[in-house]
Formats: structure tokens, C-alpha cells, sequence
């Protein structure tokens, strides 16, 4: 049976990084055959369809339930078409957005951390897609500006129980939580939610923090697995610094999951968490492994045992080849983009090579 993906065209090195993933994907590397549909993300094509491209890639994802993206450049200019990733996180009813900083061998990582730091964030509202406006003579010191937010209880429950099925699985504490001290009816609708988490998932620890502590206290621990819920503002700032943490944003792969009803992942968009880096396009220096990361963490939601046999084989080779100094300049060495992701193609035939021996 053949799976289908969904590939999200990018800008810059987004686009690069992107093609060495699929590179990985092919079907001689992983043994396990894979239709790629692509649409066009790039941000010319974005304003030559006035975001038409958007809706109908999420609108596919949806459908065929898998999709890879690239980075993607956000105009700065009001009235431009703005970011791709709100609008596909609403189509493809996303509300959950998983990064996990993990050790990269070889690299030492700041303040002592060792074991992974997973943040499960809100995917959606919150102060993203909040409506903004001024009101009072501009640039007067009266000028006054507003926003409003909201949260849904459908968002936030599922991220809270997202949190502790992911806590459970990874053997780790389910950490933090929102500012719901100052905020007890907005954000106290999370807290709510996590603390009834709690209750349906007795067997898993749990321990709720202030998010101000939660940052404090993520540099002062250096021991058990963590993961830690959190809104979509809040999540967005402390998912970046975990993963620097670790050594580098792009050591890790970002997972945009929606979830039915009974807590089931039904629909999975993966995609590196940096952005394009313009001023590595071309040169053949950037890191692929966020992409490829990105790669393997999309199989391991296939329930076809090639599948997860591919994404393991991806796990492994990308991080045995780090370990091994074979690094992009970010981490310290001097392979180029396209070697790196060749020697993770090599590590990963033998190893499915080898299994299929054992097997």
C-alpha cells in the first residue's frame, strides 16, 4: 500500500532543507513506498492566489492526514498575506504543537539539562489571530492600542490530555502550566483543564508551576524528563529556548497534531521549528536535521510497521551521525548540507538492511 504525503513547498533554505528530507523519504532508502503532493507555499505563489494555495493544502493534509512543510517567509507588511502556518493549523483543525528538545550527542547542552523537555502547546487562538486595533491621535502619548484573545475549552482540554498521554508514554513529569494567578478566568480555563488531566491520568506525575517558574526552574534542573503544557503565546517562547537549550533550534523536529474526540491523533503536520535563514540559502551549509527529524517523526505516526521501522531507522542514523562528528557548522563541524543528509541516507539502508537480515 502506498501512503500519501503532503509537501508543503517553502522559501529560501526552508525550500533546501526540505528536499534534503525527501531525499530520506525515497523509496530505496527506507523500503516502504510514499506518493509526494505538493503545493506551491512559496510566498510569491502565496500572493499570486491571494492564499488560495494555503487553504487547499490544508484542506489535502485533512484528507490524506500526513503533511511535511518547509519554512516559509511572513511579510512583515500589514495587508500582505501574513503567515501560512494559523491558516493550516485551522484547516486541519490542529490543536496541539509538540516540540521535544532531546540531546544531541556530542554537543554539550546550557545548564546541564540531560533528559528531554517535550513542550505541548495550543496550536491555535490565544494571542495568535487575536483581533488588534488603536484607538486615540497617533503617536499622542493618549493613543491607546487593544487586542483581544480567547481560548476555547475544546483547545485546551486537549492539550492538557495531549500532554499527559505524551508524559505517560515518554516515562517524563507533566510540568508548568499558565499565569493563572493573575489571569484566573482566561488562563484559569487551562489550569481547569490540566488539573482535570490530572485526575483521568492518576498514574502519571504532575506537577503545575507559574510559567514565569516554569522558565526559572527549567535553568536550574538538570534531571528527569519533562513535559510541559502551555498556551500558544506562552508555548511559542519557551519552546524556542528548550531547544537551544539542547544546543541548537535546529536539532529537533516541530509536530502540529490534531486530536478526535477520544483523544486519538487523527491528523499530523510536521515541519522544522526554525525559520528560512536567508542568509544560508545556497551555500549548502544549513542543518537538515530538523527536517529530517521532521521526516521520521511523520512515519512514526503511520501504522504501517515499515513505517516506524523507516522512522526509527531516520531517529537513529541522524544522531549517530552527530555523534560520529559528522556536524553542520552550527554544531561545531564542517559537513556540508548535502553530506550530512547523505550519511544519514547510507546509516539508514544498512540498518534496515541489517534488520531485515534479523528479522
Amino acid at each position: 500500500m502506498t501512503r500519501t504525503i503532503v509537501v508543503l513547498e517553502g522559501d529560501q533554505t526552508g525550500q533546501e532543507l526540505l528536499e534534503e528530507a525527501l531525499r530520506v523519504l525515497a523509496p530505496n532508502v527506507i523500503r516502504f513506498d510514499l506518493d509526494f503532493l505538493r503545493f506551491d507555499l512559496r510566498l510569491e505563489n502565496r500572493r499570486k492566489t491571494q492564499n488560495q494555495v494555503v487553504y487547499d493544502a490544508g484542506k489535502a493534509i485533512r484528507q490524506h492526514r500526513l503533511g511535511l512543510k518547509a519554512a516559509t517567509i511572513t511579510p512583515e507588511a500589514q495587508g500582505d498575506v501574513g503567515s501560512p502556518n494559523a491558516i493550516l493549523r485551522e484547516e486541519i483543525d490542529a490543536e496541539v504543537i509538540l516540540r521535544t528538545g532531546r540531546r544531541i550527542p556530542g554537543v554539550r547542552p546550557i545548564g546541564g539539562v540531560y533528559s528531554p523537555i517535550s513542550v505541548v502547546r495550543m496550536a491555535r487562538d490565544d494571542a495568535y489571530g487575536a483581533k488588534e486595533w488603536r484607538e486615540g491621535e497617533a503617536g499622542s502619548p493618549n493613543e491607546m492600542a487593544f487586542r483581544t484573545e480567547k481560548v476555547s475549552r475544546r483547545v485546551c482540554r486537549a492539550v492538557a490530555d495531549y500532554a499527559f498521554y505524551h508524559a505517560r508514554n515518554t516515562g517524563a513529569k507533566v510540568f508548568g502550566g499558565s499565569k493563572y494567578t493573575v489571569s484566573p478566568t482566561y488562563e484559569g480555563m487551562f489550569k481547569e483543564e490540566m488539573d482535570a488531566s490530572a485526575q483521568r491520568h492518576p498514574d502519571v506525575r504532575y506537577e503545575p508551576q507559574l510559567i514565569d517558574a516554569t522558565f526559572a526552574l527549567l535553568l536550574a534542573t538538570s534531571g528527569e524528563p519533562l513535559v510541559i503544557p502551555s498556551l500558544n503565546r506562552d508555548g511559542d517562547l519557551l519552546s524556542d529556548m528548550v531547544l537551544q537549550m539542547f544546543g541548537s533550534i535546529a536539532g529537533s523536529e516541530s509536530m502540529v497534531i490534531s486530536v478526535d474526540e477520544a483523544g486519538d491523533v487523527d491528523c499530523v503536520m510536521a515541519e522544522a521549528p526554525h525559520g528560512t535563514a536567508p542568509a544560508l540559502e545556497g551555500r549548502n551549509v544549513a542543518n537538515p536535521m530538523a527536517m529530517i527529524l521532521a521526516a521520521a517523526g511523520l512515519l512514526g505516526h503511520m501504522k504501517e510497521s515499515e513505517a516506524k521501522r523507516a522512522s526509527r531507522s531516520i531517529y537513529e542514523a541522524t544522531l549517530e551521525a552527530v555523534y560520529d562528528g559528522i556536524r553542520t557548522s552550527d554544531l561545531g563541524g564542517q559537513t556540508y548540507t548535502d553530506a550530512f543528509t547523505n550519511e544519514v541516507i547510507r546509516r539508514v539502508k544498512s540498518k534496515i538492511e541489517v534488520w531485515s537480515a534479523l528479522a
